[in-house]
């Protein structure tokens, strides 16, 4: 009789068999080659039928039209008939949601923010990580706690790069503010944004609504500040003098130096205001300045980069702007075909770097190892060329969005709910003040964490 191989197996077989074949893939300059893909299939494991992938439409077009080839072809390569369907990313959530639910749909479905919340509903990816560990070398750190929960001691999903969040700022507007090199505190952010709006009427923008970058901003001034949603344990500490004081300063912020616009943004609101300039600055990834490249090139000369503001004690602090991970729904009914083509995908990372311009950054440093080369001198015409290096160090000032601990399912539903955003608009609009806001924020998550913790999903006791 023969013996059926595992999962673990399965991959190793895999392993063999691409490092027997794999060429060199990196593209060293900004045409987007698409170098020399290895199959990531075994030729003793036939791969066949239907590979539906479900993704957000990346914020820099050129990935995408890229992306869709790069699967297509590997599925020919490999006898399976891949599809992609792009969507918004504020939608993908309720549409895997309906999908889960409805126990069909896609095979593969990639989100920008750690979904954990769903972990009950996603095939264990464990093996497909360490598997991936073993062919690429460490993950970064980042990224592994955004998948990972050391509740289960499992990986839900796969992350596979990521995207800084530095701060974007007009440098000719702050130069007449007396800060040509852009703000580096929240102290100077206030004076200097206050200044900027009093004098050159240009607001900066932090959003407080329900979106990604909200849910960022508000993450990275209650760390800078010394504050947190829990500890490293997975005990609940939003309510702090510290959190209390990050919001006093968001409400400081938005009345000295902001518009209303910001309680009603979308994910795209900051980038255009920034392109069109109309905001002084942003918290965001390089996506908005990618396109202002395109759109308003005297503005992408203007645009310069920062790290996290600094909080009271000296330090600044920002979640990774964009998680890409990947999930395999527990009623995919392709799952080897889906873990095989994240591994292929790995094996051509250079690729995926290049073709998002840069905004994507490896998981796995050794997939992309012109990275850093890329960044000192930009390929996608940069003025000055070095303009992105201040991103070699991002991983120094980044975290994920569970920080101090895991990305637990209860820290997916508190980021997928918005009451961060939410407790911050409260203070700032005068509904409450910032220790009310700060108490209801933290009464939300409470309950969020004990439903989680009953279900075996997050730690900690309070």
């Amino acid at each position: 009789m023969v013996r059926a191989l595992s999962r673990r197996e399965f991959l190793r077989l895999a392993a063999l068999a691409a490092a027997a074949t794999a060429t060199g893939c990196g593209n060293g300059g900004g045409g987007g080659g698409t170098g020399t893909s290895a199959p990531a299939a075994s030729p003793s494991v036939k791969l066949s039928g239907d590979l539906r992938i479900l993704q957000w439409s990346h914020f820099v077009p050129k990935h995408d039209d890229w992306f869709d080839p790069f699967a297509q072809g590997w599925g020919r390569q490999v006898g399976v008939n891949v599809t992609v369907d792009h969507i918004e990313q504020a939608e993908i959530p309720a549409r895997a949601g309906s999908e889960i639910s409805a126990k069909q749909g896609h095979d593969l479905i990639e989100f920008i923010f750690p979904p954990s919340s769903l972990e009950p509903s996603l095939v264990d990816l464990t093996d497909l990580n360490k598997e991936a560990e073993s062919r690429h070398g460490k993950q970064t750190a980042l990224c592994t706690r955004s998948t990972f929960n050391p509740r289960t001691e499992k990986f839900w999903g796969f992350c596979h790069g990521w995207a800084p969040d530095p701060g974007n700022f007009r440098r000719s507007l702050w130069e007449k503010a007396g800060m040509e090199n852009g703000p580096t505190s929240y102290q100077e952010l206030l004076e200097g944004g206050t200044k900027i709006k009093a004098d050159q009427k240009v607001p900066l923008g932090l959003g407080m609504s329900n979106e990604i970058d909200s849910n960022m901003a508000a993450r990275a001034l209650i760390w800078s500040f010394g504050g947190s949603v829990q500890d490293e344990d997975e005990n609940v500490t939003l309510n702090s003098p510290e959190t209390v004081a990050a919001v006093e300063m968001m409400t400081r912020l938005f009345r000295g130096a902001m518009t209303d616009e910001v309680f009603g943004w979308n994910a795209a609101s900051n980038n255009q205001a920034l392109i069109a300039g109309q905001l002084s600055y942003i918290l965001n990834s390089i996506s908005a300045y990618r396109s202002a490249q395109k759109a308003n090139p005297d503005v992408a000369n203007d645009i310069g980069f920062s790290a996290p503001m600094k909080g009271p004690g000296g330090t600044g602090l920002a979640s990774a702007h964009a998680i890409p991970i990947y999930v395999v729904p527990q009623h995919a009914t392709n799952p080897d075909a889906a873990q095989e083509f994240i591994l292929h995908l790995l094996a051509n990372y250079s690729e995926a770097t290049n073709n998002s311009e840069l905004y994507t950054l490896p998981a796995f440093p050794d997939t992309a190892r012109e990275t850093a080369e890329w960044l000192d001198e930009d390929p996608f015409g940069s003025r000055p060329a070095d303009k992105l290096s201040l991103l070699k160090d991002a991983e120094d000032w980044s975290t994920n969005v569970g920080h101090p601990g895991p990305t637990n399912a209860a820290i997916g539903e508190v980021f997928s709910t918005f009451v961060l955003p939410q407790m911050m608009a409260k203070a700032a609009r005068g509904q409450l003040t910032a220790q009310r806001a700060v108490e209801e924020a933290e009464t939300q998550v409470k309950k969020i964490f004990q439903k989680w913790r009953d279900n075996g999903l997050v730690g900690g006791e309070r």
